[in-house]
């Protein structure tokens, strides 16, 4: 099932605006309207001062806890489910990571609620509002790079299962328009991160509680910010910086349950486990200096050429094409260098980059991205949600905040464009087709949804759709659709 790509002319400034950068169109939207500035409408959206935040005092957001009350209620939750094992007291269900957004798959009732579950459908609610509200959803769309770029996955274990939302919420938002040295540090001392990493096993050989356990380091955490976060693979860093960088951060760690170290659930330095003494990365040494030591080292490698390098070439393979044009690489690397990682700088430049606006829209939608679309491009619609588009998001293999590994989720068509994914769209689009409240004339709403890009292939099946639900379906499967 091959969904064509023309490279006859440009495509249309409007789609560029909404589905290149952000997330589809939505009821309402003048396509025309927008073509004539189309720059400036993605513009206005990265000038709106904090956008990219999910406001906690919102009614709407009432339920949402901050990472510690989050963690702790995780923390409190499987003491309850261990106690219950240990009284054998009946079954103890823990939620599955494919069926906790679905509780009906649960046969039988937990002993201890799945608070963990509860917390993670209550952040995906507030996700998913906030993309779905968003204009044109390109801030939303740099979220979700970043969320990806900096990825933590529930499949670790429900303590990051509680947390994933707020990780997001916490460590990527506040800074999608900011310094990516802030964002790094944000990243790296968050609990959801230094779990997912192992870090909190991480014991410097040297230091006391090293010496009285006999334990030593894990380089998960600095082998993935050298190769994933920063520098990228083939930069020029070699395994004796991994070993030196994972000595440095040794402490970096979460106050357990018992609250020894701090206030449970939250960001604690264990001076006891920092590996002593100076260190040296990347040819450069760093004097002892506890917590300050692996600081000092971020800030120098989030300034970094090869970071620089690293992060212009996934932003353009995101955002223009697989294979991104290296002049368009080349001038955001430059931005980057010379802007001190000012992310706002380099979402303009990507906006200001010929080749977003000449490159043909030939890349797929990630599974985020196209149920994304497809709700907006339905406007209000019948559905149980957030459960719904979880379960959407699960059966096209882009389940929420769970990648397959710390290097996210790919960001190539290749990856995403099966047969077996296409059908799986296919039958999303026939769901969500049945389930609108109210569909149009599906001929206006190809108009509205891609306009004169429409080719004369998709415009003839829609018009020999034999229902209502089977045009929308086939618009919703249409490769204007699927393309960004």
């Amino acid at each position: 099932m091959a969904l064509p790509v023309s490279n006859a002319a440009p495509p249309d400034p409007a789609l560029v605006a909404l589905n290149r950068f952000g997330l589809g169109t939505r009821p309402g939207d003048d396509l025309g309207k927008i073509a004539g500035d189309a720059r400036g409408y993605l513009k206005a959206e990265l000038k709106q001062p904090d956008i990219a935040l999910i406001a906690t005092d919102d009614p709407a957001n009432a339920w949402l806890l901050d990472s510690t009350a989050a963690i702790q209620a995780s923390m409190a939750a499987a003491a309850e489910r261990k106690v219950a094992r240990e009284k054998k007291a009946g079954p103890v269900m823990q939620p599955a990571t494919d069926t906790a957004d679905n509780p009906t798959d649960a046969k039988e009732k937990p002993v201890v609620p799945p608070v963990e579950a509860d917390i993670y459908r209550d952040e995906a609610q507030a996700r998913f509002d906030k993309a779905l509200a968003a204009a044109p959803g390109f801030i939303e769309r740099l979220v979700g790079f970043w969320s990806n770029h900096f990825c933590v996955s529930v499949a670790k274990g429900q303590l990051v299962r509680a947390c994933a939302g707020a990780f997001e919420r916490e460590a990527i938002r506040p800074f999608v328009l900011g310094r990516f040295a802030d964002m790094l540090l944000a990243v790296e001392h968050h609990p959801a991160m230094l779990f997912y990493l192992d870090n909190q096993q991480s014991i410097g050989p040297d230091s006391r509680a090293g010496k009285r356990r006999g334990r030593g380091l894990n380089e998960n955490l600095a082998r993935e910010i050298l190769e994933l976060h920063t520098l990228g693979v083939g930069s020029g860093y070699a395994q004796a910086d991994v070993t030196s960088f994972a000595g440095m951060l040794t402490g970096w760690t979460m106050a357990g349950r018992e609250g020894r170290l701090g206030e449970p659930g939250s960001f604690v330095f264990n001076a006891n486990a920092h590996q002593p003494g100076e260190a040296m990365l990347l040819g450069k040494t760093y004097p002892a200096g506890g917590m300050g030591q692996a600081e000092a080292a971020l800030n120098d490698i989030a300034s970094h050429p090869a970071t620089a390098r690293h992060i212009a070439t996934k932003l353009a393979r995101h955002f223009i094409a697989d294979d991104p044009p290296p002049a368009a690489v080349d001038r955001l690397a430059e931005v980057f260098a010379k802007r001190d990682g000012d992310l706002r700088a380099l979402a303009f430049a990507l906006v200001d980059m010929p080749e977003a606006w000449s490159t043909p829209l030939s890349k797929l939608r990630s599974p985020f991205d196209y149920v994304v679309a497809v709700r907006r491009a339905l406007g209000s619609s019948a559905g149980n949600e957030p459960q719904r588009t979880l379960r959407w998001l699960r059966v096209l293999g882009g389940p929420l905040w769970q990648p397959p590994g710390p290097n996210g989720f790919s960001d190539r068509t290749d990856n995403w464009a099966s047969a077996e994914g296409l059908k799986t769209r296919l039958d999303i689009g026939w769901q969500a087709a049945r389930q609108a409240s109210d569909i149009g004339n599906p001929d206006d709403m190809l108009s509205t949804l891609v306009g004169a890009s429409a080719s004369a292939e998709t415009r003839e099946a829609i018009a020999r759709a034999e229902s209502k639900q089977q045009g929308l379906a086939l618009l919703l499967m249409a490769p204007e659709f699927q393309r960004r």
